[in-house]
């Protein structure tokens, strides 16, 4: 399994190799080995999600407080979606900074993002499928969200779909609702940089 880190530190790009024939393909889309030897830790599985989307649906910016937080590791097992990271870590070096990966059923990649991280992904096809393991299970007090759109982020969010059509965002009412980077900064809302690093370096493998 070929990995890079992205430009968001506590981030990473998964490909694995996909071995097919006239029955179809199969790869190992997570390996421990893989996994701990990029991130120096293993993956806590609390809960697996699994979400399907039409085209133009667009999910996030997710984030958890920390601790403890959440880390997922993400895969889109059909269609396609512009997967995202957002640095929300307040004190960090790239606080604000996002980068993204093209999450498909043809290279097949994953993205882990660890905790303090935000999370959103777009999608480019109808049924993309979207499947993700999660380090914590769900707890709504502790979740909470970046409005994705927030011209101060930035993202740059492609405006057609894989079939070439235009697309249509769509947002939850939640996510709508969302507070911009500048105001859940504001409110003390973020998880802090330094917080988040003694909590990551406390699941290192020693």
């Amino acid at each position: 399994m070929q990995t890079r880190e992205l430009t968001v530190p506590g981030a990473w790009e998964f490909t694995p190799r996909q071995f097919g024939d006239d029955r179809g393909t199969f790869m190992e889309w997570f390996t421990t080995d893989a996994f701990t030897g990029r991130t120096g830790h293993d993956l806590a599985l609390a809960q697996a999600n699994c979400s399907v989307s039409a085209a133009g649906v667009l999910r996030g910016v997710h984030y958890a407080d920390v601790p403890p937080g959440q880390a997922k590791y993400v895969f889109c097992a059909a269609g396609a979606v512009l997967d995202v990271v957002v640095d929300l870590r307040v004190g960090s070096p790239t606080f604000g900074r996002w980068d993204s990966v093209l999450l498909d059923d043809v290279d097949r990649r994953a993205v882990y993002l660890s905790e303090g991280l935000g999370h959103a992904f777009l999608s480019l096809a109808d049924g993309s499928t979207v499947v993700y393991l999660c380090s914590q299970g769900y707890a709504p007090d502790r979740e909470h969200g970046v409005h994705p759109l927030d011209p101060e982020l930035g993202i740059d969010w492609p405006t057609t779909g894989r079939d070439g059509q235009p697309l249509e965002f769509t947002l939850s009412g939640k996510d709508e609702q969302a507070p911009t980077l500048q105001q859940a900064l504001e409110a003390g809302a973020l998880p802090r940089a330094d917080e988040v690093a003694r909590f990551v370096a406390g699941l290192r493998v020693s």
